[in-house]
């Protein structure tokens, strides 16, 4: 049965049961949700689909959307979706909730979510906006309140992936780790300590995983 909500508060936001389940039941990302990543992104690359260049982060990513889906087994406890909204660090309204780009939803609980964010960097050094989504929303709590990991896809236009990661590497401050068991050229984990809202029971320590796909077909429409 499907519970409202009264205006103003949500149910169970602060049970510990729900808090526990927020917090646990991503076991290894790297595992659980950035293979199928890279599943998908091999399957858009040999579908030579047509690329929207008028808009090019939402047009790849709703191509990558049902690719993700269509590499995994659908028996998931969790599924993907593009443009999953946030509603717990949604401001007052008439205020929009944040939108991910991508997300792995609980089906248990829809409210949890891994998020992903998209940029597209025109080339290696085009990182400003990309860190300021990690610096600004993630570090902030505003995405992933209850997660204390989620993940930044980077569409690379031109130049080399190791550039990219090193650009936000030196922008972010912050050493960028190898992942285990994926390509380490395009591959990277960060560690941070995140601004945590007074009273709020969101994890303080947090991992932002690193992917930098390469479009180099890809341009922007102008």
């Amino acid at each position: 049965m499907i519970s409202v909500a009264p205006a103003g508060r949500l149910p169970r936001s602060i049970d510990p049961a729900f808090i526990q389940l927020a917090r646990s039941w991503v076991k290894d990302p790297a595992r659980q949700f950035l293979n199928f990543i890279w599943l998908a992104y091999a399957d858009l690359m040999a579908s030579k689909q047509v690329i929207d260049g008028r808009d090019l982060e939402r047009s790849i990513t709703q191509l990558l959307e049902p690719k993700v889906r269509d590499a995994m087994s659908g028996d998931e406890p969790f599924y993907v979706q593009h443009g999953s909204f946030e509603r717990e660090t949604m401001r007052a309204p008439p205020a929009q909730p944040p939108e991910y780009d991508l997300a792995f939803v609980l089906r248990a609980d829809a409210r949890i979510m891994w998020p992903l964010e998209a940029k597209v960097l025109e080339k290696p050094g085009s990182v400003t906006a990309y860190v300021r989504d990690v610096t600004e929303e993630y570090l902030t709590c505003r995405y992933a309140p209850f997660s204390d990991s989620g993940a930044m896809l980077g569409y690379l236009l031109t130049g080399k992936p190791e550039d990219a990661l090193s650009a936000i590497a030196g922008k972010l401050g912050a050493v960028l780790e190898e992942i285990a068991d994926l390509p380490p050229a395009t591959n990277r984990c960060s560690k941070h300590a995140r601004t945590v809202p007074t009273g709020k029971p969101y994890p303080l320590k947090f991992h932002c995983y690193h992917l930098i796909l390469e479009f180099p077909f890809a341009q922007r429409s102008h």
